[in-house]
């Protein structure tokens, strides 16, 4: 049997678990090489694993609801665009029934253990379910240059990428989340951290709107009750209801959901953090042990541990009309949006972290960041549908031929590296500049993100 053929069988079987259950797996053999106690160690994964099937089912709540009333948006507005938009969900499986998907888990785990190993990151990514994000970089570029070898090298890189991303807002993640000891490296959300930042500073220097501060907690704080996230959500979803031109009935029930979602998703991150906390207490004391000059580790987990906060279900909602008016207003864009609408929160929350919850700021930040999605995911379409013919994906019954995704397919990290790859001079000229203008935003916003006694 082909070794390909079977190492890819392999990774699809473990795959077939799914997070949820991959996840406590994970941390289970974690812990056991850190040394924790057995008790200890089962006690604390299972607790993981339990907070994970809460928090996707929550989420899915809040995809199941939101997904149809923004297909309904896009239906009343008329729209009639050639592009589908599959979501993420199909995307993933493309992406995993690529060739080159098989060896990405492999090789995104010795990188993590070589960086980890000369304290080049400070993240353990746990999280191999979405160790997709890397493979679809790699894949993009596959198909896109013809060579394997560019493919893994591209999936490489995005990995180190990702992780150095993780490591430098893992601290604000602590204090604004409430997340300790852990790191979101996950692709589609971490890429956006420095742009939120490096627009947070700009909006600074604009008089009368660096003064606008619209957060859950001033909301809340002017109008009591009915500031707190649960009627905050309910008041959202009605408004995402008649936007969609849903009835008195369904307008009421989306209210409802949105609001519930709100209110349960903290409780399930909380339980989540109950199971997490002993194990990174544990791998914290036996580092300090072993490494008393090494820093502590943080755990790298789904950007959906940190999706129930307030202020990024509403930055998404709100930004969710938004993204079907400038669908149909950007003259180039081919894309419908349908499949990841309901996925925004995921491409807002490092927006939302980096103006420390400013729901203003972040919808400012959110456009321009979501009208350049909307025109890669047209311009990467002819690739993501090469992909999908190549695993023999079903295509919709209306499609013209040609499938994209909104948001992790017009993710620009992900188009860069396809046209550094493929040679693009503008985009190799690039790589200098963004590097000097991450590094100063790093520099930059140094105190902010790490504390003043860091600064």
């Amino acid at each position: 049997m082909d070794f390909s053929l079977f190492l890819l069988d392999t990774v699809k079987y473990i795959l077939s678990f799914g997070p949820t259950v991959m996840l406590p797996l994970v941390l289970f053999i974690l812990a056991m090489f850190f040394r924790i106690p057995v008790s200890i160690a089962l006690r604390s994964s299972l607790t993981v694993g339990m907070g994970f099937v809460g928090i996707y089912a929550i989420f899915g709540i809040l995809t199941n609801n939101i997904g149809p009333a923004a297909q309904s948006m896009v239906t009343h507005s008329g729209i009639n665009l050639p592009i589908v938009d599959l979501g993420w969900p199909p995307l993933a499986a493309i992406t995993w029934g690529s060739p080159i998907a098989a060896f990405v888990i492999p090789l995104t785990i010795f990188i993590n253990i070589v960086l980890l190993a000369f304290n080049l990151t400070r993240t353990v990514d746990v999280d191999m379910w979405n160790y997709w994000h890397f493979a679809l970089a790699g894949a993009l570029v596959y198909y896109s240059t013809g060579s394997f070898v560019l493919g893994l090298l591209a999936a490489g890189i995005t990995a180190v990428v990702i992780f150095k991303l993780a490591d430098w807002s893992a601290p604000l993640v602590e204090r604004y989340f409430g997340l300790e000891g852990i790191s979101l490296p996950t692709l589609s959300s971490a890429v956006f951290f420095p742009i939120g930042l490096l627009g947070d500073k700009i909006i600074d220097k604009i008089p009368i709107i660096n003064k606008i501060h619209i957060d859950p907690q001033s909301i809340q704080r002017k109008f009591g009750v009915f500031g707190e996230p649960m009627l905050v959500g309910i008041i959202l979803g009605i408004m995402v209801g008649i936007l969609a031109g849903y009835n008195f009935k369904n307008t009421l029930i989306l209210g409802i959901n949105i609001g519930a979602v709100m209110f349960i998703l903290p409780r399930m991150v909380k339980i989540l953090m109950e199971g997490l906390l002993p194990l990174s207490e544990s791998i914290k004391k036996f580092l300090n042990k072993k490494y008393p000059n090494r820093k502590d580790l943080y755990i790298g987990l789904d950007i959906a541990v940190a999706i129930g906060s307030p202020a990024i279900i509403s930055t998404a909602l709100l930004l969710t009309p938004l993204a079907v008016v400038f669908a149909f207003l950007i003259p180039d864009n081919q894309v419908l949006p349908l499949g990841d609408l309901a996925n925004l929160a995921v491409f807002a929350s490092m927006i939302v972290l980096a103006t420390k919850g400013n729901i203003f700021r972040a919808i400012i930040i959110g456009i321009p960041c979501m009208i350049g999605d909307l025109l890669i995911a047209t311009n990467i379409a002819p690739f993501v549908t090469r992909m999908a013919e190549d695993v023999q994906f079903n295509f919709p019954p209306d499609s013209s031929g040609l499938v994209s995704s909104f948001l992790d397919g017009g993710n620009p990290y992900r188009f860069w590296i396809m046209k550094i790859f493929q040679g693009d001079i503008l985009s190799i000229v690039l790589i200098p500049i963004i590097a000097v203008i991450i590094y100063f935003v790093y520099k930059w916003t140094k105190g902010y993100v790490y504390g003043k006694s860091e600064s």
